[in-house]
């Protein structure tokens, strides 16, 4: 039961199962990754739970350290634009965006570069 502000874990996994929830820790997660359409959230060394309510599973997330990226994705007008530079899909612009964090230029030379025998 509780005492002074502490529960017992076992008596909360039984107080948990009696309302239908099921919790389950994953140990192995090294690394959790959130991504926005602007950024990237990375979570090194976290403590990750399931918990099962109802059949829907949460997972939680604690713990760790916390750094964040942006991501260069670019706005339409940029993916379209390199595309047609380029000569490649939306999507194959896209990732370059990405990966050179939307310099326009250069995601077009690399491209070009990748299209070229």
């Amino acid at each position: 039961m509780m005492r002074r502000g502490k529960i017992n874990p076992r008596e909360a996994n039984r107080v948990m199962q009696r309302m239908g929830m099921q919790v389950q820790q994953l140990d192995e997660v090294t690394k959790v990754i959130m991504e926005t359409p602007t950024k990237r959230i990375i979570i090194d060394s976290p403590e990750v739970a399931t918990v099962t309510i109802q059949g829907q599973t949460v997972y939680q997330v604690g713990g760790g350290t916390m750094r964040e990226e942006g991501i260069g994705g670019g706005s339409d007008e940029d993916v379209k634009l390199v595309a047609s530079q380029a000569g490649v899909s939306a999507d194959e612009a896209t990732n370059a965006l990405r990966q050179l964090n939307g310099d326009l230029a250069q995601a077009i030379i690399l491209l070009k570069q990748k299209r070229s025998p």
